[in-house]
């Protein structure tokens, strides 16, 4: 019995020394995300060939073709019945299939104008994006439909308006675009004059509890 007693507060210092030397178990904080610009500016196509997280394949003078760094975390749902994908790197919000049909610059802006009159997904502020915005659905490889996007996204998107201008353009105003079919290994961002025509895929900036 004495013995016993006697070496009582050594095994129970052993074990409070296997106790405290546990590995502790820390959550992770949540990976911060990359914030685009989400207000349009009127640039020139050197000024986009120098935006943030993006690989140049070949530069020209409407832009360049490339694709973005950018790793995407994409999610697509269902809100309200209509179909939306989240970018939970960007924290932003898509329109999963767009306009299905071609229009000029004014257009674009006038469909928005629609479907945030409607409600889309139960929102009223969509808007097109900006060209970086754009530009980080640029994907590095090619998908089974042929074009440098996620097939998340609907396949009739060959080519989408942003909010961006290139006043710079001539006698004519310039605005920029993102054509997912491109060439030399990546997608193209150029601009256009604005009485072109592209399809449009709205987004919409949400805060992390959206």
């Amino acid at each position: 019995m004495y013995k016993m007693k006697k070496h009582l507060p050594l095994h129970l210092l052993i074990i409070s020394f296997v106790l405290l030397s546990a590995p502790v178990i820390i959550k992770a904080e949540e990976k911060s995300q990359i914030v685009l610009r989400s207000t349009y500016r009127d640039l020139i196509a050197l000024q986009v060939q120098h935006i943030s997280n993006v690989f140049i394949v070949n530069k020209h003078n409407y832009g360049f073709y490339g694709h973005s760094t950018i790793k995407n975390s994409y999610e697509n749902k269902s809100v309200s019945g209509d179909s939306v994908v989240t970018d939970h790197t960007t924290g932003l919000v898509w329109h999963q299939s767009g306009s299905d049909e071609e229009m000029d610059w004014s257009k674009a802006k006038q469909w928005v104008k629609d479907l945030n009159d409607n409600g889309y997904a139960g929102y009223s502020d969509w808007r097109l994006p900006t060209v970086e915005e754009a530009i980080s659905l640029l994907a590095p490889n090619i998908n089974p439909s042929g074009l440098y996007v996620d097939p998340v996204f609907d396949a009739k998107q060959t080519g989408i308006w942003t909010g961006d201008e290139n006043d710079s353009a001539g006698f004519m105003d310039g605005a920029w675009s993102v054509r997912f079919t491109g060439g030399y290994g990546g997608g193209n961002a150029c601009w256009v004059y604005d009485n072109a025509r592209n399809r449009v895929r709205p987004v919409r900036s949400v805060n992390k509890t959206q």
